[in-house]
């Protein structure tokens, strides 16, 4: 799980039962983004049916395949589903990484299942008490990072403070921005706005040695007044499906108000264009920050262009070592230059 050269293929542990689509699309990803990204690829899942899958294209020796039992499903409660399935596919994923098999692991399942059975293979760095999703989620918006995004729905302020951090390494390492300011998502940007919570997580990052430029709102997510934006998953979950579902909303009344009048290339130009402003979780998806090892979570209506995408995520997290960078300010011990 340490940064390598960047010419070291990395193998990847994909939870091939996970997602909506799985294994089908699973699989079809595996063979396709191998060679597209230089990456090997470890099938997690049911055997049988990934070779009925397999037996569908030509591939190479860099696709194996790791024998599973069952699949965590959305809905059931993570912890215990692990429990009482310990070679679930999201569980032996996990496991081939803690055992130094796989550099990674990358799902299109379960978030809370992600979670859970990565939490408890690689443990969490320290000072963090729970993993946060997040990171740049919106086309519209491709340099602005959103955490929590769903993982802890009720968070303390010091909880918010961790995420703060998180997202600012995150935007330095990732996507290279220098001093990225911090802003904290209210009701007003005023200081003093907002509930207790927020109040006094604005005190927190007041005193935290990191570029906090105060209070933002809603809307402030697209007018480059933060580089990242710190909140409770409850509402940052909400923020991102609101996001996805009214972009797409408006792409279907753009394309039924416009579509006597347009070509079948302008059509299709106007709903690529829409969905390339929407959510980017369903491009790739992003890490889950926190935990000791590299953890890519995607969404669960990904198709395999998404899926491969989120290999190049994984490339990016271990070639610039995300998770050490994450360790180090979290401690203290980061390098100031």
């Amino acid at each position: 799980m340490n940064k390598q050269g960047q010419d070291h293929i990395y193998r990847i542990a994909l939870d091939a039962m996970g997602g909506d689509f799985g294994p089908a699309e699973t699989v079809k990803a595996a063979v396709e983004g191998s060679s597209a990204h230089n990456v090997d690829i470890v099938l997690v899942g049911e055997e049988k049916l990934l070779r009925s899958e397999l037996d569908k294209y030509e591939y190479s020796s860099r696709i194996s395949v790791m024998p599973s039992k069952g699949v965590i499903q959305e809905g059931q409660h993570p912890v215990k589903a692990i429990r009482s399935n310990p070679s679930a596919s999201i569980v032996l994923a996990n496991q081939l990484v803690l055992e130094g098999k796989a550099d990674a692991v990358v799902s299109m399942g379960s978030t809370g299942a992600s979670m859970a059975s990565s939490t408890l293979a690689f443990g969490l760095l320290e000072g963090l008490d729970r993993p946060a999703l997040g990171g740049n989620v919106f086309g519209i918006a491709p340099k602005v990072s959103i955490l929590d995004l769903g993982s802890s729905v009720d968070c303390r302020p010091s909880q918010l403070v961790d995420f703060a951090v998180i997202g600012s390494v995150y935007a330095k390492i990732i996507l290279k921005i220098d001093n990225p300011r911090i802003g904290l998502l209210s009701v007003g940007g005023e200081e003093g706005k907002g509930n207790k919570q927020t109040q006094e997580t604005y005190e927190l990052l007041k005193n935290r040695d990191i570029n906090f430029v105060g209070n933002v709102e809603g809307f402030d997510i697209f007018l480059n007044k933060a580089d990242v934006i710190v909140c409770d998953g409850f509402v940052g979950n909400i923020l991102l499906k609101f996001g996805e579902g009214f972009l797409r909303a408006m792409e279907y009344i753009f394309y039924n108000t416009l579509k006597d009048s347009l070509t079948a290339e302008d059509s299709n130009l106007i709903k690529s264009r829409f969905r390339s402003l929407g959510s980017q979780a369903e491009n790739g998806g992003g890490p889950l920050f926190g935990v000791n090892g590299v953890v890519v979570v995607g969404h669960g209506s990904s198709r395999a262009d998404s899926i491969i995408k989120s290999f190049n995520v994984v490339k990016q997290c271990l070639e610039l070592n995300l998770v050490n960078a994450i360790r180090q300010e979290l401690t203290g011990t980061a390098n100031p230059n």
